[in-house]
């Protein structure tokens, strides 16, 4: 019978089953791309941004001026500026709108709009960040691959030991072919 395995989980897991069809180029490209993105590298004619009231405390303020800020970012126009490795992660994030197939994030945080749009756009900046980090797993050292395959060459030898050993405790067993 075949048995599926499941890996563990977690938000890593979606990675975990990608991470098969991911070359080491397109990782390493990744982890260069992470360690070059800002929230500035975003750009701005991607998205747009509308602004409507906010909820909440503050008497006039908040009942006339529209300054809390929605910012809609399409899929269709995001995936190409980020590795592969980072798509099915993002569609599966809890600010996707599925029937648009954008991601929609909300500011309400200050008084004003500039402020709000920021906040937003930091807000994406941060979602993109957290996801390539669960998505893209660290480079392994040297150090740690020569560790990794010392272990592995003991528990082979030891696998090997045992069963030398049992294999000589039953033919004991048998006795020789001259009795």
């Amino acid at each position: 019978p075949t048995v599926a395995k499941r890996p563990f989980a977690s938000r890593r897991s979606a990675a975990i089953r990608d991470e098969h069809q991911v070359s080491e180029d397109d990782l390493s490209a990744a982890r260069q791309w992470l360690a070059s993105f800002s929230s500035k590298t975003i750009p701005r004619d991607i998205s747009e941004v509308s602004f409507s009231r906010s909820g909440g405390p503050g008497g006039q303020n908040v009942n006339k001026v529209s300054s809390k800020a929605t910012l809609r970012v399409s899929l269709d126009s995001l995936l190409p500026l980020v590795p592969r490795i980072l798509h099915s992660p993002l569609q599966a994030t809890h600010y996707i709108a599925p029937r648009t197939r954008s991601l929609v994030i909300q500011s309400d945080e200050s008084r004003k709009r500039n402020e709000n749009v920021e906040s937003c756009y930091d807000k994406l900046h941060q979602l993109i960040k957290r996801t390539a980090m669960d998505a893209i797993p660290g480079e392994t050292s040297q150090e740690q691959k020569d560790r990794v395959q010392k272990l592995q060459k003991a528990a082979n030898e030891a696998r090997i030991k045992s069963k030398k050993f049992l294999s000589s405790k039953k033919s004991s067993r048998r006795g020789s072919k001259d009795d």
